[in-house]
């Protein structure tokens, strides 16, 4: 079951460093093609915006790749509870707020981790 939840949070870690480089460096470029909904010449005005958000998903990236390094089991635990609950937190409030597909995409993979954490 370890191994499955280092997968899990490996690729929660993933995604996160995918939205870091999607909304820090291909916002503009990238961004029209995917969010078809959003006016096309609001993208260069929320190009800063997008990076922001970008940047805390680096460090969303950065605490669940940490807990790689971690020897100590309990800590281990505590430091990936935190950090997928923080990325499952952003994923509904994304899912409530902006598009529901963002629970799926974002929040079941953290949520499933969490789960496997808590019972194992």
């Amino acid at each position: 079951m370890e191994i499955t939840i280092k997968i899990l949070i490996g690729f929660v870690a993933f995604l996160h460093l995918y939205f870091l480089y999607f909304e820090m460096f291909a916002w503009t470029t990238k961004g029209p093609k995917i969010f078809r909904g959003f006016p096309k010449d609001l993208f260069v005005p929320t190009k800063s915006m997008a990076a922001n958000q970008g940047l805390y998903n680096g460090f969303l990236a950065a605490g669940l790749v940490w807990t790689f390094f971690i020897s100590d089991a309990v800590w281990k635990d505590n430091i990936s509870l935190f950090f997928l609950g923080c990325v499952a937190v952003a994923g509904i409030y994304g899912a409530l707020t902006v598009e529901k597909k963002i629970f799926f995409i974002q929040a079941v993979p953290a949520l499933i981790a969490i789960a496997l954490i808590l019972l194992f």
